[in-house]
Formats: C-alpha cells, sequence, structure tokens
C-alpha cells in the first residue's frame, strides 16, 4: 500500500511487515521544510501504531537522500525563540525515529547534507550507495547541528571523530564513511536498490516480534541520549541561527545556486 504524493514530499509504503518512508522533493534536493516535517509525524504517528518488524527512511531520486532544512523555508525563521521551536520540533522527530520500537535503515540513495546527514545517523544501519557523500556540513552557514545529530554521531564514531567531522564540515564519501563507522553497508549503485529492499525482507522475514525484541535489547547497551540536553543545544544553535554571518552565508549560498 502506498500514500499519494503530498505538498511535503512523504510518501509512505508498506508491504507486509515493513514500511518506507520516501522524502521525494526534487525541486529542493529533499530538504525537509515545515510540511515535510508534518508529514513526517503523521507517518510516524500511524506506523508506532502497527506491528512492522522493520522502517526503512530514503530519498527520492538518486541526487539526495536529504540535503538538510530547506533554506527557503527556514529563511522565515528569524529570532531566537522561533530557531530554538524549530530545532527543537525536528530535534523530536528525529527522537522518535532513533526510539523507533522497530528497526531503522536510512537508504542512502544520494548525498546526505548537514540536516540529511542528522536524519541519517537518527536511523539503526545506514546503507548508502558507492558515489554518494555525507557530512554534517552546517558549519559552513555558521550554525551547528540543530537536531541531535552531533550528540549522535559522537556515540556512534567516538567523540573526537565527531568534534572534527562536525567542526570541518567534512563532506565523505561512502567508502570513508563506512572505514569510520558512520555507514554501515556500501553497495554499487547498480545494486543499491535491491540491496537495501532485500535487507528490508530479510528482516521483515524474522519470526513476529523478533526484529522488536532484539531492538530492544541492544537499544539500552549504548548510552542514553540525555533528554536533558535538547534545550541546552537549541539554545546554543539559537545563538548561531540569528547571527549575521549566518545570513551572510545563507545569502552567498543562495547567489552561488542563483548563478549556476
Amino acid at each position: 500500500m502506498s500514500t499519494p504524493a503530498s505538498p511535503g514530499g512523504v510518501r509512505l509504503e508498506t508491504d507486509d511487515r515493513s514500511a518506507v518512508v520516501t522524502i521525494d522533493r526534487p525541486s529542493a534536493r529533499n530538504a525537509i521544510g515545515f510540511a515535510t516535517t508534518s508529514e513526517l509525524e503523521d507517518a510516524l504517528t500511524e506506523l508506532e501504531r502497527s506491528d512492522i518488524a522493520v522502517l526503512v527512511i530514503t530519498g527520492g531520486g538518486d541526487r539526495a537522500f536529504v540535503s538538510g532544512g530547506d533554506l527557503k523555508e527556514l529563511s522565515a525563521v528569524r529570532t531566537h525563540a522561533d530557531a530554538v521551536a524549530m530545532a527543537t520540533r525536528v530535534r523530536r522527530l528525529l527522537d522518535r525515529i532513533a526510539d523507533f520500537p522497530a528497526p531503522v535503515i536510512a537508504a542512502l540513495n544520494g548525498h546526505a547534507l548537514g540536516g540529511g546527514a542528522e536524519v541519517a545517523i537518527a536511523a539503526d544501519i545506514r546503507i548508502a550507495a558507492d558515489d554518494i557523500k555525507i557530512g554534517f556540513n552546517q558549519v559552513s552557514l555558521g550554525i551547528m547541528p540543530a537536531w541531535g545529530g552531533a550528540e549522535r554521531l559522537a556515540q556512534a564514531v567516538g567523540r573526537s571523530r565527531a568534534l572534527l567531522a562536525v567542526t570541518t564540515g567534512e563532506l565523505y564519501d561512502a567508502r570513508t564513511a563506512n572505514d569510520f563507522g558512520l555507514v554501515d553497508l556500501v553497495v554499487p549503485r547498480a545494486e543499491f536498490d535491491a540491496t537495501w529492499r532485500s535487507l528490508a525482507r530479510t528482516l521483515a522475514e524474522q519470526a513476529p516480534g523478533a526484529t522488536r525484541a532484539i531492538k530492544s535489547v541492544i537499544s539500552p547497551a549504548a548510552p542514553a541520549l540525555h533528554r536533558a540536553h535538547e534545550a541546552v543545544a537549541a539554545d546554543a544553535f539559537a545563538n548561531l541561527w540569528v547571527e549575521d554571518a549566518h545570513w551572510a552565508a545563507v545569502d552567498a549560498l543562495n547567489a552561488k545556486r542563483a548563478s549556476r
């Protein structure tokens, strides 16, 4: 079963005991805007009531998994309070992905940049086509990861590697990301769709309740993300968001895109 196209570009497909959420906004490189956020929230609410054994999150096309937040829409967020509200809302959305009772696979069909890398790191397993890049490059816009991605990255790859990745904003190719644990599986582009679908099918075919039980045991083995850190992180992000340096970087990026 598949839901039709929507203003936010979110499409939900369910098949037996698996579900696929696709963010498909080609004109915005699958960036997350306000409508996209609402539709992802609705999709998760529906899926949380189900008994699916695996959830896959992917992007439409082959250029972008998620390119981050939609800068055109987010340019309306100008105050510290509004920036805190935006960061907190999407962070809590990604918390729901991280806390989803069944395993979550991020199928990186294209580049995962900035907020897109934050979506990817919220999943349990990341499988990538071999020609994609991934990076927490928010620093190029004078800001920082706002949606819990920095903390999740540190949990996944270690504090020093996370600090290096976030402060430099480096974009890693899939093989390099695989080498230090940011990506779990790298697959040739020609085999990518078949491989992630096969993996999802394998999990869906396990005994009823098995994948959920396994995740419930493995998840607590990693240090928990402190929910109390949410306010501190959102405030730090918002302080950077309202600075002139951030808006100057956004203007420069928009001018660069317009000249292409």
